[in-house]
Order: structure tokens, then sequence, then C-alpha cells
């Protein structure tokens, strides 16, 4: 648990949160849609083009050399970040949801007429649209992991689903939407026995918990920067080395060619085989200032705060009348540092409307999550998710401020 005083050091390393919204302090509780950025990240930025703009692998001078070692080296420290077995199973992208376009693009050829996929009824759209395409292509089934009536799978429901027709199973970590942390390592093994790959989304979790490849023994496992304090546009592909060696590259031209003649091209190795054209060399470089910030504060310092966090923020609003609260556990393990919520059947886009000229910034509709809404049969949610910058105070604001909307808006 981090003292008052270490909280507001780590706060002074973020610029933003000293700006105002409508001359109010900015209460910036949107982080499942992006986290705030450090002044590391931030003077990051600065050097790169201040010192090594030039592009990267292709160039013998001083300052491509120099800005490729910088790539590698992000390149590697995400390797070590989430355990990889080797540096070429990590594959940039623009991020989470182009890594799984990736995936269900160059897994294509593996997928038959009346074969099956396996998503979960909570998925963002980024890991259902892919997926319903591809079945669409082929010919393939889209099979639905139910939830119970707080959102977690049915697991028994998946046993049933799962057979030697599934190709692939592809489920979020933690729900971007309830917060709930998934059983992934179930999923994994199981579908593992009956032959089927398994993809993560793990959007939400870099900087949320500590993650080892070698332990989930997933295929695929895919995130972005932008939601653990590093740049947007940028992200990861995980795969096994030896799957990502036999699928088919996903984009074409520059990079990733190890030989082009008008007869026949060839590829070239892990990972650039999948990194066709200039990558997002800033964004890259950049992500590991980033990683460094996150290293130095400690995942598990994170995890136990934002645990902190999320008790202190369900006891509190819990406590208003005529609040819905989505994915209640008290088991804390279970579940990350969001909360999604409705307020006394008001609009969810009215709540967030009058918690913005309060300046607090959360989310609100469907979060990318219409079949889940469906679920829960409302048009939209609140959402307030925290990070390590984030304070008891602020949670306080919230609940003043849904108070405030509650008395302003049921006068209409």
């Amino acid at each position: 648990m981090f003292s008052e005083e270490e909280i507001q050091k780590i706060r002074n390393q973020f610029p933003i949160l000293n700006e105002k919204v409508y001359s109010n302090p900015l209460v910036y509780i949107d982080n499942a849609a992006t986290t705030q950025k450090p002044l590391q990240v931030i003077q990051a930025t600065q050097n790169y083009y201040s010192i090594m703009n030039a592009n990267v692998h292709r160039g013998l001078h001083y300052l491509s050399q120099k800005a490729t070692i910088q790539v590698e080296n992000t390149r590697k420290k995400i390797q070590k970040f989430i355990h990889a077995k080797y540096s070429s199973e990590i594959v940039f992208t623009k991020g989470t949801t182009e890594s799984i376009n990736l995936v269900a693009c160059s897994i294509s050829s593996l997928i038959g007429k009346g074969d099956e996929i396996i998503i979960s009824c909570s998925e963002h759209h980024s890991n259902i649209v892919p997926w319903q395409i591809l079945c669409e292509k082929k010919g393939a089934i889209l099979k639905i992991i139910p939830i119970d009536e707080n959102g977690f799978f049915q697991l028994k429901s998946f046993e049933f689903l799962i057979s030697r027709k599934t190709k692939i199973v592809s489920i979020s970590h933690i729900s971007n939407v309830l917060g709930i942390i998934n059983p992934i390592k179930y999923i994994i093994d199981k579908s593992h026995e009956y032959g089927a790959l398994v993809l993560i989304d793990g959007a939400q979790v870099p900087s949320n918990l500590d993650l080892n490849m070698q332990d989930l023994n997933t295929d695929f496992y895919v995130f972005s920067a932008h939601k653990m304090y590093g740049p947007t546009g940028i992200g990861v592909l995980y795969g096994k080395k030896e799957i990502l060696e036999t699928i088919s590259p996903y984009q074409f031209g520059g990079e990733m060619i190890e030989n082009v003649s008008f007869e026949k091209t060839t590829y070239s190795d892990l990972p650039f085989k999948f990194e066709a054209g200039t990558p997002n060399i800033e964004g890259i470089i950049v992500w590991g200032s980033a990683i460094d910030f996150v290293e130095k504060i400690g995942i598990s310092n994170i995890q136990s705060y934002k645990e902190k966090l999320l008790s202190y923020a369900i006891q509190s609003l819990s406590s208003i009348d005529g609040i819905q609260l989505y994915g209640e556990t008290k088991d804390f393990s279970q579940k990350s540092s969001i909360i999604s919520f409705n307020l006394n059947k008001l609009h969810c886009f009215d709540v967030g409307s009058v918690l913005d000229r309060l300046g607090i910034s959360v989310r609100t509709g469907h979060l990318c999550a219409q079949p889940l809404m469906n679920f829960f049969k409302v048009s939209g949610m609140v959402r307030a998710s925290f990070s390590v910058y984030n304070t008891f105070k602020e949670i306080d604001c919230l609940f003043e401020g849904l108070l405030k909307a509650k008395k302003l808006l049921l006068k209409y």
C-alpha cells in the first residue's frame, strides 16, 4: 500500500493531472480507455525526434542504427516483461485490435467449412467482428461462451461447446466492461486438450497483472501500449514461435521480405515476417520508457493499490440509492479496477455529462460491447476505471458527483 506522499510523487510525474476542467480539478478515471503518460514517456518522445529520428532495420548510417538498437531493446523489454521464450515471438502492431485481426487473417487457411471458433458473451467488438468475418468467409461456426447474471463465464457450458471441430478459442483476460478476471488458464488448458489454438485479449492487463507466457502456455496474447502509460498506435502480438513460423503474413511489402523477384517472393524470419512497412518507431521506443516506469513502481504494488481503490469505490458507490453495479463479486482476486454501473435508470450519457461538468472523466455508452449490453438489457453503462495515480479523494469526488447528477437529472 502506497502512502499519500508516495502517491503524490507518482501524480507529480503526470503533468495532465494539473489540468482544470470547467474550472474544476481534473479527476481522470477513464483508464480502461487509455492511461495518462508520465514525464519520462513524454520526454522520450521529444528525445527520439531530437537525437535519433531515422528509419530502422534498413539503413547503415549512424542514426538508423541508433534507432534500430532502441526498437530492438524495447522488443527485448517486452519479451522479459511477459516472460516470452524468444524476442522473435514479439510482433509489433498498431494495437490490440490489429493484433487480433492479424491472427484472424493469418490462420484463415487452417479454418474450413463446419469448423468452430469460440468467443465469449462479454467480448470487446475487436474480439467479435474479426471472427464473425472469418466464419462468414470460411463457412465456419461461431460459438459463444455464456455468462451468469454477474458476468462470469459459465464454464460447464464451455465444456459442452468445445469439440474436435474447435480451431481457435479467443477470449479476453479481463473484461473491459465488468473488470472480471476471466479463468484463462483453465480455458487455455481445456482448449489444448481438444487441439484448439488460443488467443487471449490482454488489452486491460499489462499494468494490472503480472504476465508469464510460459505459465499461461497460450498460443497468442495481444495488448497495447496506451493502456500501460505508453503511446497510442502501438501494440504487440505475442505468438509461440513454432506457430508464427507456420502461418501466413497479414500484410505485404517492405521489411517483411527476404527476396523479391517477379517470379516469387520469400519472407523474412520472425518477427519481421509480420511487420510490413515502416513501423511506429517513435511509439515502440517510447513504449520502452513506459515499461521502465511500470517496473520501477512494480506490478504487484500497482495491483495491490488498485485493489484498495476498487474496494473503496465499490463500498462507496454501493451506498447510493438506486445504483446498479455490474460484475459484482466479493472476491477481488477475480476483479480488476473497473466499475460499470447505471444510476436510477437515468441515461448513462446524461450521468456522464454531469460528471464531466464537474471535471470527472468517465466512459459512457455501450463500451464497445453491445452483445454484453443486450445481455444486461441496457443501452449503455457508466464506467469508472482506476490507475496508480488515482486517489481515494477522487473516488469521493465521484461519489459526490453521482449524488449531484441524481438530484439534478431526477428533476426532469
